[in-house]
């Protein structure tokens, strides 16, 4: 696979871990849904603030991805939705670990409600 990160000075930097756009050579596609913070152990809920519950989505994916045959290398584009958009930042910290250089395109939301009291959501796609 090809990954090509595209940047342009004709469109606001990104402020965050992210990348305006991502272009991929043609390959197999890999569709995530969206994780939240739930220990696959257990099936509950992992206790703590929105730093704990991010890095357990980020443990999710990762594994769901590893199943794929990907790593987070092949994610072009995420989605995150967060309870309360005031945990931008803290949100950012853990996922920028995941994504040290060259980071997916990304859109991130602020929703009323997640499943089972989740304070964030983090979807994905990857091209293998």
């Amino acid at each position: 696979m090809t990954r090509d990160v595209i940047q342009t000075d004709g469109a606001p930097a990104a402020i965050g871990p992210y990348s305006q756009a991502v272009s991929v050579s043609a390959g197999r596609m890999v569709f995530l849904s969206g994780q939240i913070p739930l220990d696959p152990s257990t099936g509950k809920l992992v206790e703590g603030d929105v730093t704990a519950q991010t890095e357990r989505v980020m443990k999710n994916l990762e594994a769901v991805l590893a199943k794929a045959g990907a790593s987070f290398a092949n994610v072009v584009r995420c989605g995150i939705f967060l309870m309360d958009l005031n945990d931008f930042v803290k949100v950012n910290e853990v996922y920028a670990r995941s994504f040290p250089s060259n980071p997916p395109a990304r859109a991130t939301v602020q929703v009323s409600a997640l499943p089972r009291g989740a304070q964030v959501e983090i979807d994905a796609i990857a091209v293998i």
